[in-house]
């Protein structure tokens, strides 16, 4: 805190209610709720989540389910984090300088959830927590299990912490604010806190982490026909792996351009301001398209961007598939809706009334608490599809990617 009254008064009344560092918590304390839910239901339709990301199945049925467990964590995350925030608001009651002066609350529970997650408590979970740290450590330099070891775990844990990439941000920005002489880290927002660089780096790991996946599953697939000496039929020759990758690679744009966006002057880069918004506006664009094409068609198996006769096929409803899990058709509709509108939020840019919403803290807040909402309706139908590949056989790629990765199956 650097007690400047010039700099006090610009704290905006969303970040006196719910300080940086809090709502980092608070949507991370959603996530373990929310991943409760994804496994209290997936288990309620006969999908065996353990199984699938070859977690240790419960023995007798006297253990604690795995959706329980999951809850105990996160009430034992909640609980603190309610307390803290009404001691907060009682010590501070609105006022700018003694939110700044109270930063250690936020930062002690950060602290205490830490410790509390990595702490071997017997009665919170403590295997569970153990696998997600040991997954963690993997996933965290890219790296991925085989298939029989987790492979699915992985890929599902990686994907969730690309919706996370924004929290992981303001985490930072919270931290460097924190052990900064000049800021505080319940003050307003400091976006430019160690620099250009960091910000977005930080950002982009989580699809630093995913895109090298990708290409150890396609060196995988490579090295397997090799052995083999020709292409396997179910794997192929992994151009499907690349095409991921690819999918990835198009997020990287999207942060170097918004992070140009945001310097004081972005013309002193070499181009105007109209320029530098074209490029991010066909960035994100190219982004979000493919991203919603990739969640329905292959992560989901939907055959909505497929031909016309399979779309129409009368073994399925229009645009779904022949083998559901979830068996009212309304839900994967809904789902893809869903999934298209929270993939272009971006476009409040373009509305002259909420152009700035993006860049107010309650609107910044919101987006990402969104974003967590789409990968948790995203996982329930994730995980359903890759019980569905296990148990009905593995379907046949969508038509629009197929045809091409097919093509040169054939020609090799």
């Amino acid at each position: 805190m650097d007690g400047d009254p010039a700099v006090e008064p610009q704290l905006d009344g969303f970040s006196r209610v719910l300080p940086l560092p809090y709502r980092v918590s608070l949507i991370i304390v959603m996530g373990i709720w929310a991943w409760g839910l994804n496994l209290h239901y997936l288990s309620l339709i006969k999908i065996d989540v353990p199984s699938l990301v070859r977690y240790p199945s419960r023995t007798s049925p006297h253990h604690t389910p795995h959706h329980l467990s999951c809850y105990r964590v996160a009430t034992f995350s909640t609980i603190p984090l309610i307390l803290s925030l009404f001691l907060f608001w009682a010590l501070t009651n609105g006022s700018p300088s003694d939110i700044a002066a109270w930063e250690i609350l936020p930062n002690l529970y950060l602290l205490i959830l830490v410790v509390g997650f990595v702490a071997p408590i017997p009665f919170v979970s403590r295997n569970g927590r153990s696998r997600t740290l040991a997954t963690l450590k993997r996933i965290s330099i890219g790296g991925l299990a085989e298939a029989q070891d987790g492979k699915f775990g992985d890929i599902l844990l990686a994907d969730a912490l690309t919706s996370y990439a924004k929290v992981l941000g303001d985490l930072f920005i919270s931290l460097c604010m924190f052990f900064s002489s000049k800021h505080s880290s319940t003050g307003p927002p400091n976006r430019s806190c160690g620099g250009a660089f960091w910000v977005p780096f930080i950002i982009s790991i989580p699809s630093l982490i995913r895109l090298r996946q990708c290409l150890i599953e396609y060196f995988r697939v490579r090295n397997a026909n090799k052995r083999t000496g020709g292409i396997n039929s179910s794997t192929g020759w992994g151009g499907v792996h690349l095409a991921n990758a690819l999918k990835y690679s198009t997020a990287f744009p999207v942060i170097i351009l918004s992070a140009m966006q945001r310097q004081p002057e972005p013309s002193k880069l070499g181009m105007s301001e109209a320029t530098l918004f074209r490029l991010w506006l066909a960035a994100v664009f190219l982004n979000s398209g493919y991203s919603f094409y990739w969640d329905v068609a292959r992560d989901w198996d939907l055959s909505l961007f497929s031909s016309k006769a399979e779309r129409e096929n009368p073994e399925h409803p229009w645009g779904l598939r022949k083998h559901r899990w979830i068996h009212a058709k309304e839900m994967y509709y809904g789902a893809i809706i869903m999934d298209a509108m929270l993939r272009c939020t971006w476009s409040f840019k373009l509305s002259p009334h909420l152009d700035h919403f993006n860049d107010l803290e309650g609107g910044i807040f919101l987006m990402e608490a969104l974003e967590v909402f789409r990968r948790w309706v995203w996982i329930f139908f994730r995980v359903e599809t890759e019980w569905v590949r296990n148990h009905r056989g593995p379907v046949p790629d969508d038509i629009l990617l197929g045809e091409v990765l097919n093509k040169y199956d054939e020609d090799d």
